[in-house]
């Protein structure tokens, strides 16, 4: 997905910076609550978070990459996480993330062009008795097979044609 990564509303965080910029220990804090704002870490805002915290650039990002919580790219409407965990693997995960790479053109840590999906495989989602198992924005899809799969998909983009 191309978006501008570079311009954004920096007024929103300020409040989150006026309360914890000068806290010591509190970058990971931060970048955690500008995420929640935006959706991920747009690259105004690490310089804006390295311009009121008096840490480089450098090690602010290096914070967002070390940590898998941290985006530096927007994500979709509908962040899919598909379980590549020890059952789900052995339950055939693979297949469901073939499935959902055919059918959305998209793979691991990608985003449609339309903005509505991201895929991101996970380690665990803690549902193993319902592998192979996804989880979109929150609601957990269990005993996958292909066709479910696409099924489930297609409820989505069906939810957002009568939206739109």
């Amino acid at each position: 997905m191309t978006m501008d990564n570079n311009s954004c509303d920096l007024s929103k965080i300020e409040g989150v910076l006026d309360e914890l910029a000068s806290v010591e220990g509190s970058l990971i804090t931060i970048l955690q609550k500008t995420q929640e704002i935006y959706g991920y870490l747009p690259m105004d805002a690490i310089y804006r978070i390295s311009e009121r915290t008096g840490q480089s650039p450098a090690k602010i990002m290096g914070c967002a990459t070390f940590y898998a919580q941290f985006r530096l790219n927007p994500i979709g409407k509908y962040l899919i996480y598909l379980c590549k965990g020890t059952a789900c693997h052995v339950n055939n995960s693979d297949l469901i993330g073939t499935t959902i790479t055919e059918e959305l053109g998209i793979s691991d840590g990608e985003t449609t062009p339309d903005g509505l999906f991201t895929l991101e495989y996970v380690n665990c989602l803690g549902c193993c008795s319902l592998s192979p198992v996804m989880m979109i924005n929150g609601e957990t899809y269990g005993s996958l097979t292909p066709q479910k799969t696409i099924e489930i998909l297609n409820e989505y983009k069906a939810r957002e044609a009568k939206a739109s």
